[in-house]
């Protein structure tokens, strides 16, 4: 089976996407480590892909299609692959579901965890971090027995610029952004499953069990 996984910051997508991994023994694909891997390795695209970085301009479309293009070719995903950061425009999508088509491939689920955003910017905003030994805890869902030091080291917690209130808001709206119109496009095709990404770790588990082994819980948007 191969998967589209979309989730907001906060909502978990990094637990489930490994669920996905090691329960259906599929690799996750990221266009970010794919870019990583091929300059660190030196391929004839990575060449392509250092210089463009080095002079602070965007990676093509067609570059990142030629390392999907790659990666899901490899052994690996002849039984399928979770796609992660990818697609994120229309364009994109529409490029990679040609690129599978010649490939004899296609996209069968396109999943996307559902958390309400007060709940999203409870989680963010709340998390706290030792300043030494860099321990997470949460105002909320994990608290220290002191309440702002670390149990681990008796340090200082702080909240990381990106934790922000502000910041958090400014991360959820850029997301939905991106988001909207590509899960519109893919639920027009069919293959969208809305899924609760509130709840226990393993209930959204089960979920997300269920479509893909069923195409059921969620059905379409």
């Amino acid at each position: 089976m191969n998967v589209v996984l979309f989730g907001p910051p906060g909502s978990g997508k990094g637990t489930q996407a490994q669920y996905i991994v090691d329960k259906y023994n599929i690799p996750q694909i990221s266009t970010g480590d794919m870019l990583r891997a091929a300059v660190k390795d030196s391929t004839p695209v990575g060449f392509i892909v250092k210089s463009i970085m080095d002079s602070g301009a965007l990676v093509s479309d067609d570059i990142v299609l030629q390392l999907v293009k790659e990666r899901v070719c490899q052994s690996d995903c002849n039984d399928g692959f979770i796609l992660d950061g990818f697609p994120r425009t229309i364009p994109q999508a529409d490029s990679l579901i040609k690129l599978l088509d010649s490939l004899g491939k296609k996209i069968d689920f396109v999943i996307s965890l559902e958390v309400d955003a007060n709940e999203l910017i409870l989680r963010l905003s709340g998390r706290r971090t030792c300043s030494s030994c860099g321990k997470g805890f949460h105002v909320q869902f994990n608290r220290p027995e002191r309440e702002g030091i670390c149990n681990a080291c008796g340090a200082v917690l702080v909240q990381r610029d990106d934790d922000s209130e502000t910041t958090v808001i400014n991360r959820l709206n850029v997301y939905e952004l991106q988001t909207s119109s590509l899960k519109s496009y893919f639920n027009d095709l069919g293959i969208l499953h809305s899924i609760s990404g509130s709840g226990s770790i393993d209930q959204i588990q089960k979920l997300i069990s269920s479509v893909l082994e069923t195409g059921g819980i969620g059905a379409h948007s």
